[in-house]
């Protein structure tokens, strides 16, 4: 039996509860994909760059950009698979799409399996994240939507807080393949919370399409500076580990566990700030602060400096988040919500895949200090949309809307 979840009566006149129980179902694939992703993703680059073909960071890159690619185009067909096979469907092929991969990762470090494998999982993780972020957007009431996707910001934030630092660690002292195996246990464990979900979406207003929002301004201005800050988010995942000297094993799992927890926590901040007064004055404070971070990674010899600097990015990563996706949803009637998840995931991971593909071609060139230098330079060119954006929001804030 099909169950579908009506959003277009938002009348109660008392302050909506937070956390239902599809909501608290939903948190469970959103921990089941989002530890599966985490786990690997600063893993997979080093076993693809130490391989029988012996790529460096060429192959490193390349193991990262073949998971966004697929990523990136899976999260443009989502919206009509979800349309046409509901999201319970969606969720589950994409955990498979997951787990499964995750394990064939260990039967061959040849770098065209390695990459198979990853073009698996992206499109696995685009499912999870298109489908279920325009479920989760609809589960959370429009009155405490900042509150809600702060929250969201923690549970998905813990997997990286944990799980970046863990699987390096793991792949050091236990092997590649217990972290592969880590991975496809927690993606497939989530499958048998997901038919609790609401499978349709009875969804208020205009539906607006993939090809009229990247039309629209007032959603492609958030989603160009959040692709930028999202770029510096691939480099340091799949390159932090590499630029730092050999022996400091130590330095960086705890770089790779600043960050996500700097960013879990400015996410929330960012959340509870804007639903008391909006969140478009945060995006630029959040692009300065990770092209900040970003260019203080160039003193890669320096310890301190490389905890400061991930801090910096992460605080700057984790307000842009937030506050990008907060205004992309008000923007937007419940029709839109599944268009502007595929547009804000789209700018994600395409960010994280474009700067690891183009840093490690950077970096072959120049090294690693003068690529993050000139990566923290190239990040700043999205001041203009982030200024146009500001602009454009203060005549309508003294409007009152």
């Amino acid at each position: 039996m099909t169950e579908t979840l009506d959003t277009t009566s938002p009348t109660t006149t008392t302050r909506p509860a937070l956390l239902t129980r599809p909501l608290l179902l939903r948190f469970v694939s959103i921990l089941g994909a989002s530890t599966s992703f985490y786990l690997l993703l600063s893993v997979v680059p080093r076993y693809a760059s130490t391989g029988d073909r012996g790529g460096g960071g060429g192959a490193a890159g390349l193991a990262t950009g073949a998971l966004m690619l697929a990523t990136v185009l899976g999260e443009l067909a989502t919206p009509v698979l979800v349309r046409r096979c509901g999201y319970r469907v969606v969720l589950a092929v994409g955990l498979a799409l997951m787990g499964a991969p995750a394990l064939a990762l260990g039967l061959s470090r040849n770098l065209g399996w390695i990459v198979a494998m990853c073009l698996l999982r992206g499109l696995g993780f685009a499912f999870t994240v298109v489908a279920g972020g325009a479920l989760t957007a609809s589960l959370i009431p429009a009155e405490r939507r900042g509150e809600g996707l702060a929250l969201i910001g923690i549970v998905s934030g813990l997997p990286s807080l944990l799980g970046l630092p863990i699987g390096v660690w793991l792949a050091a002292h236990a092997g590649y393949a217990v972290v592969f195996t880590a991975g496809a246990v927690t993606a497939l464990a989530a499958i048998p919370a997901v038919p609790g979900l609401p499978d349709r979406i009875r969804a208020s207003g205009r539906p607006i399409g993939i090809t009229e929002a990247l039309r629209t301004a007032e959603l492609l201005r958030p989603a160009v500076v959040f692709a930028v800050t999202a770029l510096a988010a691939g480099i340091v995942v799949t390159f932090l580990p590499l630029a730092v000297p050999a022996s400091a094993t130590g330095l960086v799992a705890a770089a790779l566990f600043v960050q996500p927890a700097a960013a879990t926590l400015a996410r929330w901040l960012a959340g509870r700030h804007g639903d008391r007064h909006g969140s478009a004055g945060l995006v630029l404070p959040g692009l300065l602060l990770s092209a900040l971070g970003t260019g203080l990674m160039a003193l890669t010899g320096h310890p301190v400096a490389v905890i400061i600097a991930v801090g910096l990015f992460g605080i700057g990563f984790g307000v842009a988040q937030n506050a990008t996706l907060t205004l992309m949803y008000a923007r937007v009637s419940a029709a839109g919500y599944g268009t502007v998840s595929a547009m804000w995931n789209f700018a994600y991971d395409a960010g994280m895949g474009v700067g690891a593909v183009a840093f490690g071609w950077l970096a072959a060139g120049t090294g690693y200090p003068w690529a993050f230098a000139l990566t923290a330079l190239a990040m700043l060119g999205a001041l203009v949309p982030a200024l146009t954006d500001r602009s454009a929001d203060h005549p309508k804030r003294r409007a009152g809307r």
